[in-house]
């Protein structure tokens, strides 16, 4: 398979996992303070993307992935808040296992690696169209 083309696939297999994501982070930011239901109940758990790499036949480039969507098993945190529907009996509600700056953080890496693939693809489609602009110029 032409370079140029792999290159494609490959930037467009990272633009699809930071898609991912940057959509899982967003999910645990607007959950950073989603508690249970009921006195005692587990609040939202934060959620995590595990990625793979994954050989294309058709072009021999290795592509990357999302391998799991998992959570993270880490201790939730409690806070004192007796007015909640959610506290237990002492007045301890637990609240969800995500800090946010830890997502800010995964955010800002996830939006970087996103424009990077997308400078990629934006780079092979300038080639692709200057050898198509040089091949008709030759004829």
């Amino acid at each position: 398979m032409d370079p140029l083309k792999a290159a494609l696939k490959i930037a467009g297999s990272g633009l699809e996992v930071q898609s991912t994501r940057l959509r899982i982070v967003s999910e645990n930011i607007a959950n950073a303070r989603s508690t249970g239901d009921t006195p005692g109940a587990d609040p939202y758990r934060r959620k995590t993307v595990t990625f793979g790499s994954e050989l294309d036949k058709v072009s021999g480039a290795e592509l990357v992935q999302v391998e799991k969507l998992g959570v993270d098993a880490s201790d939730f945190v409690e806070e004192y808040d007796p007015g909640n529907p959610a506290a237990d009996a002492k007045g301890f509600v637990k609240m969800p296992n995500v800090n946010i700056l830890i997502e800010m953080s995964d955010m800002r890496e996830a939006n970087r690696s996103y424009e990077a693939n997308l400078q990629s693809v934006k780079q092979a489609r300038e080639l692709i169209s200057s050898t198509i602009d040089l091949l008709k110029a030759s004829q």
